[in-house]
């Protein structure tokens, strides 16, 4: 009898000592984008007739409706090549810089400090990292 009660505790012991973990890795997406100083930019007016200097990253599949919904977006520019990254919003050599998300695009908009519109476009190409984070409700 005590033969029979060890091999049940034995396999029970084994049995509840086999689970496994599960490690679920999230589906975080980052895109490199370079906005050239000279083509990269375009005249934007709001409805308000303010203007500005947008950009628009298209080609962010992954920014898709459930993404726009329940993920975050990070926007990162880099004035050394990459070198180094300043988080959005941003002001560099009286420039503010912003941007908006929607599905499949980031858009990154330019304008004097002080809320007018600047004179010129940026002139410098500007690195651009996006970062798409998941998140689950």
């Amino acid at each position: 009898m005590k033969k029979i009660l060890t091999l049940v505790c034995c396999t029970i012991l084994l049995a509840a000592t086999s689970c496994t973990k599960k490690y679920i890795t999230p589906s975080n997406v980052t895109a490199i984008y370079t906005i050239n100083g000279t083509t990269g930019w375009k005249v934007y007016t709001d409805d308000g007739g303010n203007k500005s200097y947008s950009s628009v990253l298209s080609d962010l599949p992954e920014q898709d409706q459930y993404a726009q919904q329940n993920g975050g977006v990070l926007v990162y520019i880099s004035y050394d090549e990459g070198a180094t990254y300043e988080a959005l919003p941003e002001v560099y050599n009286g420039i503010s810089y912003s941007y908006t998300s929607s599905v499949g695009s980031i858009t990154i908009y330019a304008q004097n400090s002080n809320g007018s519109q600047l004179a010129a476009p940026p002139a410098d190409d500007i690195k651009v990292k996006v970062v798409l984070v998941d998140s689950a409700q």
